[in-house]
């Protein structure tokens, strides 16, 4: 890895063909950048077939940069008829794609790939129609409970935390009023959700959350910054959850703590007419995983979190159900629920309407327990954190 006295760092990996940029290019000539060319032109002369320039973390190229980069690009494609570039950006870097795409105009081995634009699977779904509001009404229900459990896996006033995949960042604005934070950054890949949720914040006259625009699995976010790191019901809905928490464990300081909050769907259950709710939330799984989505994810959080190199790892659960509040609340959530499963999901998947009929007499059914006199309907959700060693 080559690092630089400018706030760029160039890093070429063998095994994977890929040469990465990240940080800030700014130069005035190109002695300016000749360590970083020189490890860019070392990389061309040992790859073979492909190779990936990656600028996912790249933000920001002036034209100097960007002239010195093609120029090199396009001269290696010319002498070697064999090589081909592929530039993967990222949507979060909006100018990239756009930049780089230019280059295939000049020459055709060079390509550009937008790595995320297949990536997050779930967010046109969650973004669609009117399920962003109801998202507020989720997290009223989920903080009844999780208020306490934040503080069990460390939470507290005055540290520094990030929250990651923040939606409607209403729980940020909770977050906020509660425990005073040093600070506060609420990252997500919507724009649409981070506008609901500036919007939020107003509403509730809350400042100093920093809503910022980024990819959970590339952030512009330097390293060992944050005490304690959120990333509520989100791994469930990427198909690649250890790259999230890959970026969470980066991000978070040495002794400090990731929480992390999943579900299993198919533990969701009611009284009356349990068999048809436990039946269509056995499906709702299936088509999450048709989708490259686990919503089965929380119990298995603690093994992701293992995985990811965390330790003093603390997992607990809880049920969210009718009882917590107005039952009206509960039936909201389920309606939004049945209105985006089996609406646009299973009518994407292709399932036949028979089908799509039953699935949704157990949304109704759900909704009807919760709304029983005497019925009792819950939504489980599985807590775990673990530490970042020191």
């Amino acid at each position: 890895m080559l690092e630089t006295t400018q706030s760029f760092s160039a890093r070429y990996d063998e095994n994977s063909q890929e040469f990465s940029l990240a940080g800030t290019i700014r130069p005035e000539a190109g002695s300016d950048v000749a360590d970083c060319v020189a490890l860019f032109q070392s990389a061309l002369r040992r790859v073979g077939g492909v190779l990936y320039v990656n600028v996912k973390r790249l933000a920001r190229l002036n034209n100097t940069g960007f002239r010195i980069l093609a120029r090199a690009m396009i001269e290696a494609c010319r002498a070697r008829p064999e090589l081909r570039i592929v530039v993967v950006t990222s949507s979060v870097v909006g100018w990239a794609t756009a930049k780089f795409g230019r280059l295939s105009q000049i020459e055709p081995r060079i390509s550009v790939d937008e790595y995320d634009g297949q990536f997050y699977p779930g967010q046109g779904f969650l973004e669609d129609g009117g399920f962003i509001p109801i998202l507020r009404t989720q997290t009223k229900m989920t903080w009844r409970h999780e208020r306490s459990i934040l503080c069990r896996h460390g939470l507290k006033e005055g540290l520094s935390v990030a929250d990651i995949c923040c939606g409607i960042g209403d729980f940020a604005v909770l977050v906020q009023r509660e425990f005073a934070p040093s600070r506060l950054v609420a990252l997500d890949h919507s724009r649409s959700s981070l506008a609901y949720a500036r919007r939020v914040a107003q509403e509730f006259g809350v400042a100093g959350v920093e809503y910022t625009y980024g990819d959970a699995a590339e952030m512009l976010l330097e390293s060992d910054q944050f005490d304690f790191v959120t990333c509520r019901h989100s791994l469930q809905i990427f198909n690649k959850p250890e790259l999230i928490l890959k970026e969470l464990f980066r991000i978070c300081k040495p002794g400090g703590r990731v929480y992390i909050t999943n579900e299993k769907n198919s533990h969701c259950l009611g009284e009356p007419r349990a068999p048809s709710i436990q039946w269509t939330y056995n499906e709702v799984a299936k088509l999450f995983q048709h989708f490259e989505m686990d919503v089965e994810l929380g119990p298995k959080s603690r093994r992701y979190l293992m995985d990811a190199g965390f330790q003093d790892i603390r997992m607990e659960s809880f049920m969210v159900t009718n009882l917590d509040g107005d039952p009206q609340d509960f039936a909201d959530v389920i309606a939004a629920w049945e209105n985006v499963y089996a609406g646009d999901m299973a009518v994407r998947r292709g399932d036949p309407p028979e089908f799509i009929q039953r699935f949704r007499q157990g949304f109704q059914d759900h909704i009807y327990a919760a709304l029983h006199p005497k019925g009792y309907a819950g939504w489980p959700i599985w807590v775990a954190s673990g530490q970042k060693p020191v």
